[in-house]
């Protein structure tokens, strides 16, 4: 992906979410779990996103909580990067931290594991003490991306960092705009920022059952993919100026 590129990714984490995206979107991160920030998708979503035509890059983190993971918590990231690379996936998204900086060990093992494979690091670069030196680490690990919020809770709160991630990069790596982003601020976003790759759930509550919430199964919503609304963030990127689609 060009780092100045148009772009819109959207997390999803059923199969319902994979069919949504087949028209309006450039590429899906396959989660399991988007309520909880998504953790690693099952070994039947993978098989169904096989049939995408739309590039799908996996999620890769084996619990919720932080991103300190230990030798076994890598194991099981290892199993799971080859097992998206066996289905031909597109890429893998990943993240590890340690003492506050990216663990570099840890990612390094991971980037090998996925040969290939197009490598997103994900938001845990704004859980670093220094963003712009988890940047450099990135990109000296060989990543092809990052997803960031700009250190805020959303990317709108975050145009600052996002900012100063996007003109650091300088082109060597991809800065994507997440958490938050909707077809009302994205444009808003991209004219302060510069940043035309953008990361969103497109997902509208659907609410669940009395009984459900009361056996603990679901709270009182769910989110659902919405085809609309990434239908109108296509049209809301696509009329941002002096970008091309990828």
């Amino acid at each position: 992906m060009p780092p100045n590129s148009a772009t819109l990714e959207v997390c999803v984490d059923t199969a319902e979410g994979i069919a949504a995206c087949q028209t309006h979107a450039d590429r899906i991160e396959l989660c399991s779990a988007l309520d909880l920030g998504g953790l690693t998708p099952s070994a039947g979503l993978i098989e169904i996103a096989r049939e995408s035509a739309v590039p799908v890059h996996v999620m890769i983190r084996p619990r919720t909580g932080d991103f300190c993971y230990d030798a076994r918590d890598l194991s099981t990231c290892l199993h799971d990067i080859a097992a998206a690379r066996r289905a031909g996936l597109a890429g893998v998204v990943l993240g590890a931290s340690k003492g506050g900086r990216l663990d570099a060990e840890a990612l390094a093992d991971m980037r090998g594991a996925a040969g290939e494979m197009a490598c997103t690091l994900h938001r845990v670069i704004d859980l670093t003490e220094d963003p712009l030196r988890a940047l450099e680490d990135a990109i000296a690990l060989g990543f092809d991306c990052i997803l960031t919020s700009g250190g805020a809770l959303c990317a709108h709160d975050g145009i600052a960092g996002l900012t100063a991630l996007q003109h650091a990069a300088a082109g060597r790596i991809t800065v994507i705009a997440g958490s938050g982003v909707t077809a009302r601020n994205l444009g808003d976003i991209a004219a302060r920022t510069g940043i035309g790759a953008f990361h969103a759930s497109c997902s509208s509550p659907v609410a669940q059952g009395q009984k459900e919430q009361a056996f603990g199964f679901s709270a009182a919503s769910r989110n659902r993919t919405d085809g609309d609304k990434i239908a109108r963030m296509r049209a809301a990127l696509d009329a941002l100026p002096m970008l091309s689609s990828p």
